[in-house]
């Protein structure tokens, strides 16, 4: 009798060592998606004014030219709060590109890869349409892409590489970056270079830097850049527009 009870208090303590491990781990989760990087007062003021028609919906924006040429699904950065975006998204549309900005769940792409899907078909007066992201976003626009063959023409890129094989899907791919991007990984972004097709269209932003492509300050680990946001977005949205609209 003694020999089991001495079993069940040990089996006691593994339980509430276990039930604290746990609870460690639930804590630094909820710790890690709280901490993420907000909207600043440009991006709301596009909110608050836009220059193009904005659809606010539950879990988008749609930004809507009066006479789209093309589409884009937008991605946002991992931990970046999705309205960050609508200053690049406004200034496509300004340009004739219908933007789809998505929000993700707890401010995190890979937890909502398929948000894409369907949103072409809800907008049947655009012809040509391309899934896009930024940094974790873009490299799960880009896994849409590979996982839905023949869901869009283009991929757009913004700091980010394709984990996917995209190599032989016949996807345009445009990809920008900055050239004092401090916290795109050079040599993942070279090694995951053979993913893409043979046609990529590459851009670095001279002056650039990571966080540039959306309206939430200086992100940590990023380098120095010697040109604003808005001089970025500026250059970033002539290129896609170029790039999508034949």
């Amino acid at each position: 009798m003694k020999a089991k009870g001495n079993k069940c208090s040990r089996g006691g303590v593994l339980l509430r060592v276990l039930l604290g491990v746990l609870l460690v781990l639930l804590i630094a989760a909820v710790i890690y998606v709280s901490d993420y990087y907000h909207a600043d007062q440009t991006a709301l003021a596009v909110l608050e004014h836009p220059t193009v028609e904005l659809h606010t919906e539950s879990n988008r924006l749609v930004f809507l030219p009066e006479d789209p040429e093309a589409g884009l699904i937008f991605y946002p950065g991992g931990k970046v709060e999705y309205t960050a975006y609508a200053p690049l998204m406004q200034k496509l549309a300004e340009k004739g590109v219908l933007c789809v900005l998505v929000k993700m769940p707890l401010n995190l792409a890979v937890l909502n890869g398929n948000a894409a899907e369907g949103i072409p078909e809800e907008f049947p007066e655009v012809d040509v349409w391309a899934v896009g992201g930024h940094s974790l976003g873009g490299v799960m626009a880009a896994d849409f892409a590979a996982r839905h063959p023949g869901a869009v023409d283009a991929l757009v890129l913004l700091a980010a590489y394709s984990t996917a094989d995209l190599s032989q899907s016949g996807v345009r791919v445009l990809s920008v970056y900055g050239t004092e991007d401090g916290v795109l990984q050079r040599d993942k972004y070279e090694s995951y270079r053979a993913n893409l097709p043979a046609g990529l269209t590459e851009l670095p932003i001279e002056g650039g830097c990571h966080a540039w492509f959306g309206s939430y300050g200086p992100q940590k680990g990023d380098g120095t850049p010697s040109i604003s946001a808005d001089q970025q977005q500026t250059v970033t949205a002539a290129a896609v527009s170029e790039f999508l609209i034949p």
